[in-house]
């Protein structure tokens, strides 16, 4: 099972016992999961995602005591009038005439009013519309809207929990995403997925560690490049140097300079101060290999 469908798994099992956080997870299912029958008269469920045909019968039991909903695509939802009419005025569906289900608007804002009733929201919208990108590849969650004001309410709950979140027009949908793992992270916390948090913190770990090593590697591996390379050229011109001018005409200074470079070609500058008489500093190092690189530069101009 993906990352995503494994978060999904969590969530469908996670039931608040309060009442009106149970009433707020189901409006976000039906807002983004039901369709309407009968020119918007009854609600049926318009989903094959198991988990929120599951999710659904659960709440229906546990805040109507309804126990015989219908989860195909083209049946009715509820079993009567009655139990119907009930689900519509707890959750606001109800349109401006009063006799139509409206889904397409952003839910009811008292049903969201309080923080654990939006962790709620949150929660149904995710297992409806949410999916979660592999975090061993990238950090990138979203939820896929079809409406835009109901983007822009998902945008807000999720930004009153300080969650950075965007929203993006992908074709005929309202993308609301997190790119930062750290946001990912918290958003987690809030909808209650506990364990994919801590899954998810523990790949984060091994990935940040694993990209400082490579980082740390790629700067000594070019700092050992360029000192061989930088080792390779100043022998170079030693050589040239002893072959067309002679170490006997060098002063003291950088004959001895010379003599103990040929000795120690794999040697830093600073182990190289070690081995003149007196010892001498890396700048001092670095001062007589480039006046030795001077003179052979002279010798082939």
């Amino acid at each position: 099972m993906s990352f995503s469908g494994t978060v999904k798994e969590e969530l469908a099992e996670q039931i608040n016992p309060a009442r009106h956080c149970q009433l707020a997870e189901l409006a976000a299912l039906l807002h983004f999961c039901a369709s309407t029958l009968d020119g918007g008269k009854h609600l049926c469920l318009d989903t094959e995602n198991e988990a929120v045909a599951r999710k659904c019968f659960t709440l229906f039991k546990k805040t109507f005591n309804i126990d015989n909903v219908v989860t195909g695509t083209k049946d009715r939802l509820l079993p009567d009038d009655e139990s119907e009419m009930k689900v519509i005025q707890a959750l606001h569906l109800n349109g401006h005439a009063g006799n139509t289900i409206l889904l397409t608007t952003p839910v009811n804002s008292i049903l969201v009013k309080n923080s654990c009733c939006a962790r709620a929201y949150l929660r149904g919208a995710f297992i409806s519309i949410g999916s979660m990108s592999d975090p061993e590849k990238s950090y990138h969650l979203e939820f896929v809207c079809s409406e835009s004001a109901q983007a822009r309410q998902l945008k807000e709950i999720i930004q009153g929990f300080q969650i950075e979140a965007k929203v993006i027009k992908r074709k005929k949908y309202d993308v609301v995403y997190l790119k930062e793992g750290a946001g990912i992270v918290d958003l987690l916390n809030v909808m209650g997925a506990h364990v994919s948090l801590m899954n998810l913190e523990n790949l984060r770990i091994v990935k940040e560690m694993r990209n400082s090593i490579n980082r740390r590697v790629n700067c000594e591996t070019a700092n050992i490049s360029k000192t061989v390379t930088a080792a390779s050229k100043q022998i170079e011109d030693i050589l040239l140097v002893r072959d067309k001018y002679g170490f006997e005409n060098l002063p003291d200074n950088l004959k001895q300079m010379a003599e103990i470079r040929l000795e120690h070609p794999d040697a830093a500058l600073k182990e190289l101060g070690g081995y003149l008489e007196p010892p001498v500093g890396k700048s001092g190092v670095n001062h007589r290999l480039r006046r030795l690189s001077e003179i052979a530069d002279g010798i082939r101009s």
